[in-house]
């Protein structure tokens, strides 16, 4: 006997049912939750904790002691590994195309104003405290002696600065030490501070007064990163522009 045609139509609605909720469900199943859901094991947890250590371990080595290499192409080499392995690429960090790009640079910008501003008040007090100045960059302090020197130390803040730092610092270490807390409001308060003085440390060759600078500094970016709900773009831009102004500063004789 053959099917009538409100009976096949009927065989139609109902597959197309079966399909849609077949679909929905490996949607949902694929659709990574929300960082505020997102929750790590004990042993996720240790495994971040070890990380941040050793990457702790090696600024400190290499700027107190001297006994490593320099630590951004480290930091960045063993980042971008673990990154990619256990969260899947640096997007996951912050490294991902914004919302806007007009926004991210205004914000960018600021902060990087900011960092200039709190940085100088940081070392006014360093200068009290310990009766001395913080140490200038000699990426920076040579960009005075030519447009040629000056354009090479550009290239070099918005490189290795910029870009190396923030990513390890930032998007990397702080990254770590907040999966160690579980992600949790505590977790990234913690972090932010731990990876903040880990920056500072990172500039050890400034003396105690540039010690503090830089870990001001380090706040206000990892704070512009949280804040942005981690668009590294911002603390890059904001770390490059904080830098691109004080060799301009230099460049043009409007500080030492």
């Amino acid at each position: 006997m053959k099917p009538t045609s409100s009976g096949r139509f009927g065989e139609i609605i109902r597959r197309s049912l079966e399909r849609t909720l077949y679909n929905a469900q490996m949607a949902s199943s694929t659709t990574p939750r929300p960082e505020s859901e997102e929750h790590f094991d004990a042993r996720q947890r240790w495994i971040s904790l070890a990380e941040f250590a050793l990457g702790a371990s090696i600024v400190i080595l290499h700027n107190v002691y001297h006994r490593v290499p320099n630590e951004v192409p480290i930091l960045f080499v063993l980042g971008w590994i673990s990154i990619r392995l256990r969260n899947g690429g640096w997007k996951s960090v912050g490294l991902r195309k914004p919302d806007s790009w007009r926004k991210t640079i205004l914000w960018g910008l600021a902060v990087g104003v900011l960092v200039m501003i709190a940085g100088e008040l940081a070392n006014a007090l360093g200068e009290r405290i310990w009766h001395t100045a913080a140490k200038v960059s000699s990426v920076i302090e040579d960009a005075k002696a030519s447009w040629k020197t000056a354009l090479a130390s550009l290239g070099l803040v918005w490189t290795f600065a910029a870009f190396g730092e923030e990513m390890g610092y930032r998007g990397y270490l702080l990254t770590r030490a907040a999966e160690a807390g579980n992600r949790s409001r505590l977790g990234y308060v913690v972090a932010l501070l731990a990876s903040s003085i880990l920056f500072g440390y990172g500039h050890y060759y400034k003396g105690p007064p540039g010690i503090l600078q830089s870990t001001v500094s380090g706040l206000i970016l990892g704070g512009s990163y949280l804040l942005s709900r981690r668009n590294l773009w911002i603390s890059i831009l904001a770390h490059g522009c904080a830098d691109t102004i004080a060799i301009l500063a230099v460049f043009f004789g409007l500080a030492d």
